[in-house]
């Protein structure tokens, strides 16, 4: 199975940054973790993205908060999927970083999950990944399953409080 690069622009992300490797650790998914900034160690970031196909990812996962040029950075030298998180910060509330992710050029794409949404960008990571492994593909429906279940628990748990 391909690994999943993780790479924040600051380690202030990893307490985000650790829900994505949660996830991903949850579905058995291989990762690297990384610290590296669009504005601050471009070539670095540069590097990691041109050679990650031949690395062996296949998928990128980018945290950045406040400019958060991270994700398009990283976009702009591979054609790997990624996936931005942006941070919330306690100037805008990670709006700043929402804008900077999502409003990419045509043809540099960035999917974009919610301000600090990095449960959803290592979901999306699995259901890349499961569209050729049968196994991942069962685990993602078995875990929809048991969220569902959940749901009605409370459900039942509020209807029985309250009706």
């Amino acid at each position: 199975m391909k690994k999943v690069g993780i790479v924040m622009g600051s380690d202030s992300d990893l307490p985000i940054v650790e829900k994505a490797i949660n996830t991903l650790k949850s579905f058995d998914i291989p990762y690297e973790v990384h610290v590296y900034s669009a504005h601050r160690t471009p070539d670095e970031a540069g590097d990691f993205a041109a050679n990650a196909k031949k690395n062996g990812f296949g998928a990128i996962i980018a945290a950045a908060g406040m400019a958060a040029h991270l994700a398009g950075a990283i976009a702009a030298r591979t054609t790997l999927p990624v996936i931005g998180i942006p941070c919330k910060s306690t100037n805008l509330d990670g709006v700043d970083a929402l804008l900077s992710t999502v409003q990419m050029p045509s043809g540099i794409p960035v999917a974009t999950v919610a301000i600090n949404g990095a449960v959803n960008a290592a979901l999306i990571c699995a259901q890349i990944f499961a569209l050729s492994d049968e196994n991942l593909a069962k685990k993602l429906e078995d875990k929809r399953v048991q969220d569902a279940k959940k749901v009605l628990e409370k459900d039942a748990e509020i209807s029985a409080r309250f009706n």
